[in-house]
């Protein structure tokens, strides 16, 4: 028989508890996921926050691709502008000024869709040696007052400074004051940066979120409360459409709902994973998020200026963007055993073909052999409006062992060298003679999310 669906509003009303005093009271992980909420106790002590004092820095360059090319622009301070990988009536906008934004114009907009909003509005195509110069700087500032930080994407990082007190003793507002002021002096005075601090990351995030742009704020046990009382539960870093039907279903509307609910209901129906868990203690501060996230597939795709069938171009472009991912895997050190290989195409519609190999690849070579012959697969009628790769099925690289066979050390000599030339005399220096086409039309795109990539291409710069 089915469990019937429980929601917050059949939960049985807090029981009124003895006031703790000593060490207990303090809320341990435990006790957050035990003790009862009583209105009666302060709001820390009511939903067992955590009450450690806040050591954990989010850093966030708002609006930090336009406000790059602003700074570098002075006649474009104080107007509606944005930036996209290629100009097109219909590209998006994957970064929007401050002055875009107040007037309704969103990343991940057309155009098109911005210029009615706006008909001044203004859009540039990416600049990666202005984001390089950016982040370059915000990744030197943070190393010098942690070794534990990490870039969360181009324009965010997180700064651990637990451990670092008995050298570092400023308060951490102090010093997110003065990175503010490092990046206006390093970087341009037009850079506004969010600065949050919190007891861990998702409040540290939270809080770089309230006052944009350029605010400095801090949560923690008492203010945490109230801070959630004048949100909404979309506000909420990781909660969107689907996670806030799922929690609405469930009775919980607003973040002190879902801080109120108790673990069972996270973890065992809203949820159904430990990821309930998760959020019940992701939202009292305790820090859940501190782990190294582990990669599943590498890929690339291009959205085709002109769409082509033409079997020359698509095949240079194609062999391009694999070689850019072949270089990508090495890069992670890691090799494959799947491929896939997909189009779009201008009429409607797409195809792909995938292959998983008995043994893996590593090289340009090895990959492209397989590649092509998915490539040679596809309709060759249609015109090709998008064209993409991804490997899986990926595992750490063995190439560092010695290998029996005389060819695959050969092969494993080339490659080593091959990307050796080009991380010091810069990309595609050496590189297949079949590419130069792809070369000249494809155009490295600035990866927004992750930065792994990214600093992959400094090396490369």
């Amino acid at each position: 028989m089915s469990r019937p669906m429980m929601s917050l509003a059949d939960i049985a009303a807090p029981v009124a508890s003895t006031p703790v005093t000593g060490p207990a009271a303090h809320p341990t992980r435990a006790d957050a996921r035990t003790a009862p909420p009583s209105a009666a106790w302060p709001d820390w002590k009511t939903y067992r926050l955590n009450t450690e004092s806040p050591q954990v820095m989010h850093i966030d360059l708002n609006s930090a691709f336009a406000s790059a090319e602003q700074q570098a622009w002075p006649n474009l301070r104080g107007r509606p502008m944005g930036v996209t990988n290629r100009v097109s009536p219909q590209c998006c906008v994957i970064a929007a000024s401050y002055e875009a934004k107040a007037l309704g114009i969103k990343v991940g907009m057309r155009k098109s869709e911005a210029m009615e909003i706006c008909p001044e509005f203004i859009i540039l195509e990416t600049d990666p040696s202005k984001y390089t110069f950016m982040y370059q700087n915000l990744m030197r500032i943070m190393k010098s007052y942690s070794p534990n930080f990490k870039m969360k994407s181009i324009d965010e990082g997180v700064i651990d400074f637990h451990d670092t007190r008995l050298v570092n003793n400023r308060s951490l507002a102090d010093i997110g004051t003065e990175i503010k002021r490092r990046m206006k002096q390093d970087v341009g005075k037009w850079m506004r940066t969010n600065i949050g601090i919190g007891t861990n990351r998702f409040l540290a995030k939270t809080a770089a979120g309230l006052h944009k742009p350029d605010g400095l704020d801090v949560l923690d046990h008492t203010n945490l409360v109230d801070t959630y009382r004048g949100m909404d539960l979309q506000d909420l870093s990781g909660i969107a459409d689907g996670y806030g039907t799922r929690l609405r279903m469930y009775g919980i509307r607003t973040p002190l709902d879902f801080l109120a609910a108790p673990d069972d209901l996270l973890r065992k129906q809203v949820f159904q994973s430990i990821n309930g868990l998760h959020w019940h203690e992701r939202l009292r501060g305790f820090e859940v998020d501190d782990y190294t996230t582990h990669i599943s597939m590498v890929g690339r795709q291009w959205v085709v200026r002109a769409p082509s069938e033409n079997d020359d171009y698509l095949r240079s472009c194609m062999h391009y963007l694999t070689e850019t991912v072949g270089t990508k895997l090495r890069y992670r050190g890691v090799e494959a055993r799947g491929i896939c290989v997909w189009m779009g195409f201008s009429a409607g519609g797409g195809w792909r073909a995938k292959q998983m190999l008995k043994t893996t690849i590593y090289s340009d070579r090895d990959i492209w052999a397989q590649v092509a012959l998915l490539f040679d697969k596809r309709p060759a009628h249609m015109k090709v409006q998008i064209i993409g790769i991804y490997l899986y099925q990926l595992t750490p690289s063995t190439r560092g062992q010695l290998s029996m066979l005389e060819d695959a050390v050969k092969l494993d000599d080339l490659t080593r060298a091959t990307d050796g030339i080009n991380d010091f005399y810069g990309s595609f220096t050496v590189h297949s003679a079949d590419t130069l086409t792809g070369t000249k039309h494809v155009k490295q795109k600035i990866p927004f999310g992750g930065t792994e990539y990214f600093d992959l291409l400094l090396k490369r710069a």
